[in-house]
C-alpha cells in the first residue's frame, strides 16, 4: 500500500507564496447565508504545484477567486508573498475554463492585453513574443481566436497570463473543456511550463489522474461547505509515468476520500 503523509495544520509562515487562514465564505441567496467555505487553511511553498480537489460545487473555484482577490471573504485572511491580499494584482493571473479570447484581436494583441492595460507594451513589447514561444504559438501571432483549435486557444490564454509574469498562476480548471487527448498534451505542456518558469500555481480541477499526474500535493476539500479533508503529497519526480503503481494507489486513496472508493 502507498504511504500517504496527511499534513497537519502548519503554523502561520510569512515566507509562503500563499497563506489562507481560517477562511470562511457564504453567499446571501434570497436573503439567508448559504455557506460556502468552512475554516479553510492552506499554506503553498513558492515553486509549488498544488491542486484542489472535491465535489462539483463544493466551493473551489471561489475559494480561487478569493486568492486572486476578485472577491473578499467574509471572515479570515489571505496572504501572497506575505502581504494580505485585498485586491486583483497582475502578481497573481487567473486562466479559466474558458480561454475568453477577443475574436476581433490577433493572437498577439490578446496575449498583450496586460501589458497595454499597465502602459508597458510599448517596453515590454518582446515579452509577448517570448510568451508565444513558451506555448508554442510563435507561427500564430497573426492569427485570429476563430481560427485556433480549444487547445491553441487555451494555450494563448496561457500566454496571456505568462506575459505578466506571475509569481502565482491561478488555474481554474483550464483543460475542462478540452477533448481527452488534447487535454494529456495540455496537462504535460502546463507541468513544463510551471517547471521552467518557476511560478506558484493552484489548480482546481474534478480530475483526479490530472491532480496526481501535475502537482506536488493534493488538497482534498469536503461537499459545501467545503472543509480541508486532507493535504495528501504526491512523492514522484518528474516527468510521471501516468501508469506508476504508486500514483495508481495513491488515486484510490483520493477517491476513497472522495466517497468514490466503492465505485472503482
Amino acid at each position: 500500500m502507498v504511504a500517504v503523509a496527511i499534513r497537519p495544520e502548519p503554523p502561520a509562515n510569512p515566507g509562503m507564496a500563499v497563506a489562507i487562514r481560517n477562511i470562511n465564505h457564504h453567499f446571501a441567496l434570497h436573503g439567508e447565508h448559504l455557506p460556502v467555505l468552512d475554516t479553510i487553511s492552506i499554506e503553498v511553498e513558492p515553486g509549488e504545484l498544488v491542486a484542489l480537489l472535491g465535489p462539483s460545487g463544493c466551493g473551489k473555484s471561489t475559494l480561487l477567486r478569493l486568492v486572486a482577490g476578485l472577491d473578499q471573504p467574509s471572515s479570515g485572511e489571505i496572504l501572497a508573498d506575505g502581504v494580505p491580499v485585498t485586491g486583483p494584482d497582475p502578481s497573481r493571473v487567473v486562466v479559466f475554463q474558458d480561454p475568453t479570447l477577443f475574436p476581433w484581436r490577433t493572437v498577439f494583441d490578446n496575449v498583450a492585453l496586460g501589458l497595454e492595460a499597465q502602459d508597458r507594451l510599448h517596453k515590454d513589447r518582446h515579452r509577448v513574443g517570448t510568451a508565444l514561444q513558451l506555448v508554442g504559438l510563435s507561427h500564430f501571432a497573426k492569427a485570429h481566436p476563430q481560427q485556433l483549435s480549444g487547445g491553441m486557444a487555451q494555450r494563448a490564454a496561457l500566454a496571456r497570463a505568462l506575459v505578466n509574469d506571475p509569481r502565482l498562476l491561478i488555474l481554474d480548471e483550464p483543460l475542462g473543456k478540452l477533448d481527452s487527448m488534447t487535454r494529456i498534451t495540455m496537462q504535460s505542456e502546463l507541468v513544463t511550463l510551471w517547471r521552467r518558469a518557476g511560478f506558484t500555481a493552484l489548480l482546481v480541477t474534478h480530475d483526479v489522474e490530472e491532480a496526481l499526474y501535475m502537482a506536488n500535493r493534493v488538497i482534498v476539500l469536503s461537499e459545501r461547505p467545503a472543509r480541508v479533508v486532507a493535504d495528501v503529497s504526491v512523492d514522484r519526480p518528474y516527468p510521471r509515468g501516468r501508469g506508476d503503481q504508486y500514483l495508481v494507489e495513491l488515486r484510490h486513496h483520493l477517491l476513497d476520500l472522495l466517497g468514490l472508493g466503492s465505485n472503482w
